[in-house]
């Protein structure tokens, strides 16, 4: 049986079309996936994350265990700021990526992708057993639901929804000073409620998280208020199409155990001053040696070419030969014209190279392009 998110009578209240994402049942949209797109871009959405794992890392030797397992540098993180960070296997391959938040010293809050969460947990108990101190515990929250609002409205909502100091004390001028990867958090009654000003769509906005009966209330209150700012629903639709083209990756697609975080052009979450991590000798080869293929981003030039994942890539002019993979592709709503994300062999992979999307049998004229694909 699929699994579901607390909101999910509200997604067949709202009309939305369900699909199975990583075991969940889970909306694709609700008005459409271009006018949801176009809602976050110019307005503002919410989504339903709660599939996403929730885990909580707690323990005197916490921070040392999660700088050895993850890419990013645990002990640059300031209380109240989190980062996005990988994990790694002894190959250099990517386990998840993912977020993580510093509550304290001593303990930790982490977003994993919906697909990955059970393999994440699995891996990270594997680990610990073999880690030198074990004063680490690691929990679940299996009652958490979460949701994103994202878009330039964003703030002005927050400041709406949070203007009685809804947020269990936090004022909504507290919460609309927060930075980029910034939160506030508090524990109480044995629940654990974080909102961050962080996001997957390129756009301003924050993530709540929290136990699914605030998260109930907080839906109410978020589609009463959000009526005067043209609030709408958003679903994995609009979701994918925001973050190709904001050049994001996603797990299962730019990412997998045999792909690692430099091939993937995110090397800058790669912290090789902190000493030894998983998977650390293989990505400072990497650097030093270089890589076969890197991830790209393109858009393409013949406007009636729309690329999809598992297209060829090939190389432009008489004789085109294959150089790589599409990985994401789809019809950008801001760009009216197809863009996607692929993997091409290093030497191809310069912006401004034209290459050709295999299209079902057609080269179709496209051109690589630096990330965000789209900049306002």
């Amino acid at each position: 049986m699929k699994k579901r998110t607390c909101f999910f009578d509200y997604h067949r209240k709202l009309g939305a079309r369900l699909i199975d994402f990583g075991g969940w049942e889970m909306p694709l949209q609700y008005s459409g996936i271009i006018d949801e797109h176009n809602t976050v871009r110019n307005g503002v959405g919410f989504f339903d994350i709660g599939h996403m794992g929730q885990c909580y890392i707690t323990g005197q030797d916490s921070a040392s265990f999660l700088n050895w397992i993850f890419t990013n540098d645990i002990n640059k993180l300031s209380r109240y700021h989190g980062q996005y960070t990988l994990m790694c296997n002894d190959r250099g391959g990517t386990i998840d990526d993912l977020y993580v938040f510093k509550l304290n010293e001593e303990s930790f809050f982490t977003v994993l992708n919906a697909s990955r969460t059970d393999t994440d947990i699995s891996w990270m108990k594997d680990k610990l057993e073999s880690f030198s101190v074990k004063s680490v515990k690691l929990e679940l929250l299996q009652s958490n639901g979460a949701l994103a609002i994202q878009g330039p409205k964003t703030e002005c909502l927050v400041r709406e929804i949070f203007s009685g100091k809804y947020f269990f004390g936090i004022n909504s001028s507290d919460l609309c000073s927060l930075r980029k990867n910034e939160f506030f958090h508090i524990e109480k009654n044995g629940g654990i409620y974080l909102i961050s000003r962080t996001g997957y769509t390129g756009e301003d906005g924050f993530e709540i998280f929290g136990p699914n009966v605030f998260m109930m209330e907080l839906i109410d209150l978020l589609v009463q208020k959000g009526a005067e700012f043209g609030l709408k629903p958003c679903g994995l639709g609009a979701r994918d199409t925001l973050r190709t083209e904001a050049g994001y990756p996603l797990y299962g697609h730019e990412l997998n155990e045999e792909i690692s975080p430099i091939e993937a052009g995110l090397k800058r979450f790669v912290s090789f001053g902190k000493g030894d991590f998983i998977g650390r000798s293989i990505l400072e080869s990497q650097l030093k040696n270089g890589i076969e293929k890197c991830c790209i981003g393109f858009k393409m030039l013949d406007k009636q070419g729309l690329p999809r994942p598992g297209f060829d890539i090939n190389s432009f002019g008489p004789e085109p030969e294959k150089i790589g993979f599409v990985t994401s592709g789809t019809m950008s709503p801001c760009l009216n014209t197809g863009i996607g994300l692929g993997y091409v062999q290093t030497a191809h992979a310069a912006a401004g190279t034209r290459i050709y999307i295999d299209i079902r049998g057609k080269n179709s004229a496209a051109e690589i392009v630096n990330k965000p694909i789209f900049k306002k």
